[in-house]
């Protein structure tokens, strides 16, 4: 059975490009015959306070897109917040250690972004490795004036997969990403380690989420060989953009679901977010389960979508 999931991080109140992609998960399992799990993906509490993820459940509620295994329905892989997995993360973590593929890193913010530091094109930085062969002296004698970071050692290895809607895609870790982080220095569990450990441990089969976390994936797929766990099927989809081409964010007042609840009902939202993804043509209101019948990933773009200036008007 196919089993996908929502995994929203509160750290504000949701917006359409959130909308957008439970929206698209919730069809692509549901017309599988599969089911959905919701995860609060809450790692940062001090960003994810709880009454932001009370808020979060209760707008997925009134836009109908439920779930059967999460927050209020329950079930046997809980508790559905990560705030409350944190010992599975470290049973992970150590399994690493065992294999000597952890170190320190004592890098500050700074040093990571300085000029001289490796970019990719898209401006992602490469992790150069400085505090990779440090003497246990060294680490000891750094870690008196800062915390580490706990970072994952890579390979010289392609990691390639295909997306299931967005084609093959892969990444060289060692020169296109560097030994990435597992624990930040105030001790918070990096999302690369902590979405691979619950989506196994959750059964999820089908990862529906944005294009901006399509390079994540070779990462993952990196700790899924590592931890001996199977990974699911990965779905890329397009990022809804404000009308002015840049990326939607909680800080958009006008696309954040508190603005437009007062406007406009769930199913005329749904409706429009079904239009614009481009297998509900008329754009008439209708809620999720009446979408089922027209929705394919075939009809929903590969590129970026632009909202249009009044899309409920």
């Amino acid at each position: 059975m196919t089993v996908g999931r929502f995994a929203p991080s509160p750290s504000g109140r949701i917006h359409l490009g959130n909308i957008f992609c439970c929206l698209l998960a919730w069809l692509s399992a549901r017309k599988k015959g599969g089911k959905i799990v919701l995860r609060i993906e809450d790692l940062d509490t001090a960003r994810c306070p709880r009454r932001y993820a009370e808020q979060m459940i209760a707008d997925l509620r009134w836009l109908g897109l439920d779930w059967d295994e999460g927050p209020e329905a329950g079930g046997k892989a809980g508790p559905y917040f990560q705030s409350r997995r944190t010992a599975l993360y470290q049973a992970a973590l150590e399994k690493l250690e065992a294999r000597n593929l952890v170190y320190p890193c004592f890098c500050t913010r700074a040093e990571l972004h300085a000029a001289s530091a490796p970019h990719r094109e898209d401006g992602r930085t490469v992790y150069a490795g400085a505090c990779r062969e440090l003497t246990a002296a060294e680490q000891a004698e750094r870690a008196k004036r800062r915390p580490p970071a706990l970072r994952l050692r890579v390979d010289d290895k392609d990691y390639c997969f295909t997306d299931g809607h967005m084609g093959g895609y892969g990444e060289n870790l060692e020169r296109d990403c560097g030994d990435f982080l597992l624990r930040r220095s105030d001790g918070v569990f990096a999302y690369q380690l902590a979405v691979v450990v619950d989506d196994a441990a959750m059964g999820v089969t089908e990862v529906v989420r944005g294009a901006d976390l399509l390079s994540s994936t070779p990462r993952q797929l990196y700790l899924y060989r590592l931890l001996g766990l199977t990974p699911p099927e990965f779905i890329h989809l397009p990022l809804l953009l404000a009308p002015d081409g840049r990326r939607l964010s909680k800080r958009d007042a006008d696309a954040g679901l508190d603005r437009l609840q007062g406007r406009v009902t769930a199913e005329e939202l749904l409706g429009k977010l079904a239009w614009l993804a481009g297998f509900h043509p008329s754009g008439k209101p209708s809620p999720a389960a009446g979408l089922l019948e027209e929705f394919s990933w075939e009809k929903v773009p590969r590129e970026d979508i632009c909202l249009p200036e009044k899309l409920f008007e």
